[in-house]
């Protein structure tokens, strides 16, 4: 098979190693616009971003070539005549081929005129197509100037094609945003598109219809800014921590232990596809007499009612109670851990026998990864993993999150909150730093505060409240009246933390020492014993960015939070383990990354700023 011969690379642009393309990053974020590369021979692909056709009505002459620098006169010194564009090479040459034309090609043209009367087709007038291409990069795009005599107009103008060519770097005669455009004479690839049934053939899709459409999102500025905001916060991530001598490591997306203790989480099981095809389907359930479908159906319709009686605003009383059932955290779950506790509940129910399965137990997908990080962290002092994490919860906005999760040995809890605020703010630096053009988008399309949010968020000072004091303050509001009366030991909703944040702080806010019961079991029991050593850090918009403890490192007082919560204790043996031989305290926390890029950029959804969101009845691809 041929290879392409290579072109050789001006110096100041960089030619991807593995092919013989040239990332326009490179080219149109240089201080100049890349005025210095005029002249040079490049090849480009990306794809079509917009596109117009320009007829030109006398035939186009040969392609010229790059013109040389000017050069200064021997006699006087003075620069020579100024290189011109291919458009006034093109109008200054145009009098002079329809000169010859006219003495030569007279009877040519007769000729033509008569074959077309005859019904034989006119050849089409030559034309320009300019294309806006982008090769996802950057934000910006570049001008590339196609002659039809090159290739046809009709396979380059869609929206969405993909094009590889090669040419020259050409200044414009009218300098705007742009400077410099790309004069093609060679075309390696064209990828076209069906118009019809592309989905970006339309302009400014709203999100809501490109959910539909994660394959080709990408294609779109907002998303592909997004996409590399996100890339930079993943680099920064590791770079923050390996900094510190924090090792990486990966936790185990397939687990046999509900991390938190009291969570929905998906079971993995090969048995499903095994079952007798004669015998009517049986649907797995987590407690005895209640189907997991039932669960979901309840939980998606009282969801949806929340939403109603919010938009609504008509029946503020049946809101407040509704919002108060789900302030009862555990109760159901407790209700299930207990009966999934006890032996063959499950199994006799549905006629599934799970030491039969590949695992030969009951296995889920990893909710938390901080419990199988402990078995590092008592090992080599300070790690830290990157990866899914998974909830089967119809009210959580997606099912597959991504998470930063590290574990700290010989640490309290003191010291994980500091390091919380360092991490977030050295992620907000690092966007700002390293991501300016995109900002500069996400700030014009997006949000316009967005620039000056991660400024502030550099230098505000985290402020640092206990639980018990937020109760205190918020019960002191006399200006507003909260939906859901908060009582101690109770979650705190969004709106109580939308105040708290926005009103009375104004800025970030770190909440610790939680009710025993709204934390996971592992959490350290404080010396009052109502309390456990756990924090979240609280952004404006009530968004819990980061949530984490001080490990319960005593082995009496973490076997007792298992057996009060009727949790299987054959699970968390291997955990135990970790405090009968060799315990140390430890501490650590957890960063929702799609929530800090949708901090990043001013989005509210995490949908659209996952690549492939997975969430209730939402899995396309």
């Amino acid at each position: 098979m041929a290879t392409e011969k290579a072109v050789s690379m001006p110096v100041g642009v960089t030619r991807l190693k593995y092919s013989n393309r040239v990332v326009l990053k490179t080219i149109l974020e240089r201080s100049d616009g890349g005025l210095g590369l005029v002249g040079e021979r490049v090849v480009i692909g990306g794809w079509v971003r917009s596109s117009k056709e320009v007829m030109v009505k006398d035939p186009l002459p040969p392609s010229p070539s790059p013109s040389p620098p000017p050069k200064t006169d021997a006699g006087t010194g003075e620069m020579g005549p100024k290189d011109a564009s291919f458009m006034e090479i093109l109008q200054s040459r145009i009098p002079f081929f329809r000169s010859i034309m006219k003495v030569l090609g007279g009877g040519n043209h007769n000729h033509l005129r008569e074959n077309s009367e005859q019904g034989i087709p006119r050849p089409p007038p030559p034309s320009i197509a300019f294309l806006q291409v982008s090769d996802g990069s950057c934000v910006s795009y570049l001008q590339v100037v196609v002659a039809s005599a090159i290739a046809s107009p009709c396979q380059l103008l869609r929206t969405g094609t993909c094009i590889l060519v090669e040419g020259v770097l050409m200044q414009l005669s009218e300098l705007g945003k742009h400077v410099i455009e790309l004069k093609v004479d060679k075309i390696r690839h064209i990828g076209t598109v069906d118009h019809e049934k592309y989905p970006l053939s339309k302009k400014k899709l709203p999100f809501e219809m490109l959910r539909d459409f994660s394959q080709f999102r990408p294609r779109t500025t907002t998303v592909a800014s997004v996409t590399r905001i996100s890339n930079a916060l993943t680099f920064a991530t590791h770079t923050f921590f390996q900094n510190l001598g924090f090792f990486h490591m990966q936790v185990p997306i397939i687990t046999t232990t509900d991390s938190e203790g009291l969570t929905e989480k998906f079971s993995v099981t090969t048995l499903l596809g095994k079952a007798d095809k004669t015998e009517k389907p049986t649907t797995i359930k987590d407690t005895e007499g209640v189907s997991l479908e039932v669960i979901k159906s309840a939980a998606k319709e009282k969801a949806k009612l929340v939403q109603e009686l919010k938009e609504s605003e008509s029946n503020k009383e049946a809101l407040a109670a509704t919002l108060q059932d789900f302030q009862k955290p555990n109760e159901v779950s407790q209700l299930k851990a207990r009966e999934k506790s006890k032996p063959g509940t499950s199994l006799k129910a549905n006629k599934v026998n799970f030491s039969e399965d590949f695992f030969s137990c009951r296995t889920y997908l990893t909710v938390s990864g901080r419990l199988h990080l402990e078995s590092y962290a008592c090992a080599l002092g300070n790690v830290y993993s990157i990866g899914p994490r998974f909830r089967a919860d119809c009210a959580e906005q997606v099912a597959e999150k991504l998470m930063i999760e590290i574990e700290m040995a010989f640490a309290r809890l003191e010291d994980a909150m500091s390091c919380a605020d360092d991490f977030f703010k050295f992620l907000c630096k690092w966007v700002l730093d390293n991501c300016p053009e995109d900002m500069t988008f996400v700030s014009k399309r997006i949000d316009k505060t967005r620039i000056d949010r991660l400024q502030s968020m550099i230098y505000s000072k985290v402020e640092k409240i206990t639980y018990t004091e937020v109760v205190d303050v918020l019960g002191k509001v006399s200006d507003q009246k909260f939906e859901v009366k908060l009582q101690w030991g109770a979650a705190l909703t969004a709106e109580h933390l939308s105040y708290l944040v926005e009103v009375i702080h104004k800025n970030p806010v770190m909440i610790y020492n939680y009710p025993i019961g709204v934390k996971p079991f592992y959490a350290r029991l404080n010396d009052d014993r109502k309390t456990v050593a756990a924090f979240d850090l609280v952004l404006p918009k009530a968004r819990i960015l980061i949530s984490g403890s001080q490990n319960e490192e005593r082995l009496d007082i973490l076997s007792s939070r298992i057996k009060e919560l009727g949790l299987p204790r054959e699970q968390y043996e291997w955990c135990l383990d970790l405090r009968r031989h060799g315990t140390v305290e430890h501490s650590g926390f957890s960063l929702g990354f799609d929530h800090m890029v949708l901090f990043a950029t001013g989005l509210t959804d995490a949908v659209d700023v996952i690549p492939f969101p997975r969430s209730y009845a939402k899995a396309n691809n």
